[in-house]
């Protein structure tokens, strides 16, 4: 369940990630991408509105057509990356459980069995067969797997892995890829870079990947591949 390929991912090559800009700009790009960045995070986990649907919902104009928990999980999402904002522009986001559990409060609110504390019960990932640790083991890993992050080099590295160790390791009953991209996007905007927006166009290659990498447990493999799609989409704000 620990990553274990630390000097790997230091190993990565980063010398065209010269991403590095000042903070207050890159949350000020953020915020404006704010909307997308809710619609493909939805997206990506089924939700079936659209982009203009996501905007007017978020522009406070109730949308008919949908199930109530499309519409609620819309609106955690925004209430999360709002809070996660507001926490990088007050220089209070931290690689902590406290942020962590914070966020998840926000994101899973009424829609988990229980948010913003770890679970206490077990779960599994659909179409791997790969399972989660067990509850009781989950702080112990969640404090290694931070000091482990904390040997990486590069910022970006160091974010992109946090956002697979989250994810594979499952802290909660539910929304633990939305959780984990938000920590990881705090520690790209904390560091003066631009957030990670994976798109829902590339949801099948994006899923494809990550049930590799929930199989084989390849760190540097899936660090490779998010970094080239964070090249991909960020090329234009250099």
């Amino acid at each position: 369940m620990l990553i274990t390929d630390i000097a790997e991912i230091n190993a990565v090559d980063v010398n065209f990630l010269d991403f590095r800009q000042d903070k207050k700009r890159c949350l000020f790009l953020a915020k404006k991408d704010k909307v997308d960045f809710v619609y493909n995070t939805a997206a990506l986990e089924g939700n079936a509105m659209t982009f203009p649907e996501v905007a007017t919902l978020l522009a406070g104009i109730t949308v008919g057509g949908h199930k109530l928990s499309d519409e609620q999980q819309i609106l955690n999402q925004n209430r999360s990356v709002e809070l996660l904002y507001k926490l990088v522009a007050a220089d209070q986001f931290a690689l902590d459980k406290t942020t962590l559990c914070l966020l998840h409060a926000q994101v899973a609110k009424d829609e988990a069995l229980t948010w913003g504390e770890f679970r206490d019960g077990n779960v599994n990932i659909g179409g791997t067969a790969y399972l989660p640790p067990a509850p009781d083991s989950l702080d112990e890993i969640f404090n290694r797997g931070i000091a482990a992050i904390a040997q990486i080099n590069q910022p970006i590295l160091a974010a992109l892995t946090y956002f697979l160790f989250g994810a594979r390791t499952q802290f909660f009953f539910d929304g633990n890829k939305r959780v984990s991209r938000l920590m990881m996007n705090g520690m790209l905007l904390s560091a003066g870079y631009p957030m990670l927006n994976i798109k829902a166009k590339d949801q099948l290659h994006f899923n494809e990947q990550m049930i590799l990498f929930y199989d084989t447990a390849n760190y540097t493999g899936a660090v490779e591949y998010l970094r080239d799609y964070y090249v991909q989409h960020n090329w234009h704000i250099r």
